[in-house]
């Protein structure tokens, strides 16, 4: 009787590969200024409980800006307004200070904070977003962008904050 044992490993890759596509474990984006020039770029990993979005950007106001997840993977310049509204796709209120339950939204990220020089490097969480399939996902049809608003978000106010108009945009990609 021959040995059989070497031939599963092969096909259960096989099989393995033929059973559908996996989720990106990671993204990224091109964040362009409103000429459309590159100022920056954005890193997304999938985490247990979200999206890691590392941000690290040059050539803004010093000072709080606003920075969200849009829900449209457009970024038309000068005004950036093709990004649509924020990526809420568990319809909630904007801001993590909002006293209407539920929120926030889950393209709601903290404040960026530009130094003196018009540079930031900062590591945020997207709570309860994916890079899976399904509704939180970063990826749904039509696709998502990451914006920075040319004042801080008050994280409160609905729909965005008063975070002023989009000064940066980058469209999240695999």
């Amino acid at each position: 009787m021959r040995n059989r044992l070497p031939i599963l490993p092969a096909a259960f890759l096989m099989f393995a590969s033929m059973s559908g596509h996996a989720a990106p474990k990671s993204a990224h984006a091109d964040i362009v200024n409103p000429q459309g020039a590159t100022i920056g770029h954005a890193k997304f990993s999938a985490t247990s409980g979200g999206v890691k979005v590392a941000v690290t950007v040059s050539q803004l106001a010093p000072g709080e800006h606003g920075i969200h997840i849009h829900n449209v993977g457009k970024c038309d310049g000068p005004a950036f307004t093709t990004a649509g509204g924020h990526f809420n796709p568990t319809s909630t209120h904007h801001g993590v200070h909002n006293t209407q339950e539920p929120r926030p939204h889950l393209g709601d990220l903290p404040n960026l904070l530009v130094s003196s020089k018009g540079t930031a490097k900062v590591t945020f969480t997207a709570a309860a977003a994916t890079l899976d399939d399904g509704p939180n996902s970063l990826f749904h049809e039509g696709g998502t962008a990451l914006v920075i608003h040319a004042k801080a978000d008050d994280l409160m106010s609905d729909p965005s904050g008063n975070s002023g108009d989009r000064m940066a945009c980058g469209v999240i990609v695999k």
